[in-house]
């Protein structure tokens, strides 16, 4: 059986829901989809420079879980800079994120 998902703190809502490559229509492009939990554990470790630990704790969730969080953040991130894809924001927004 599956771990209920804990209840992750989301500090902020983003502004901008897309980025996308400069002269191409976003009609033409591949999206990549980052959700809230993904874009707020980014901003905690590569904007506010917390450790995992720390970001950890303002999410209301393990270490571990953290990690794996931000790992996909930025292997997503990386994916529509490499490979020149729309990067939707907020995508996929489950009913276990807390907006605080």
């Amino acid at each position: 059986m599956v771990r209920p998902c804990k209840c992750r703190k989301i500090k902020m809502t983003p502004n901008v829901l897309y980025f996308k490559p400069r002269g191409v229509p976003l009609c033409s492009l591949e999206e990549v989809c980052l959700n809230l939990d993904e874009m707020e554990a980014i901003r905690l470790a590569d904007l506010e420079g917390l450790y995992q630990e720390q970001a950890a704790k303002q999410m209301n969730i393990s270490r571990q879980t953290f990690g794996n969080i931000v790992n996909s953040a930025r292997k997503k991130i990386a994916e529509a800079i490499i490979n020149g894809k729309a990067l939707q924001i907020g995508a996929g927004v489950a009913n276990n994120k807390k907006l605080s």
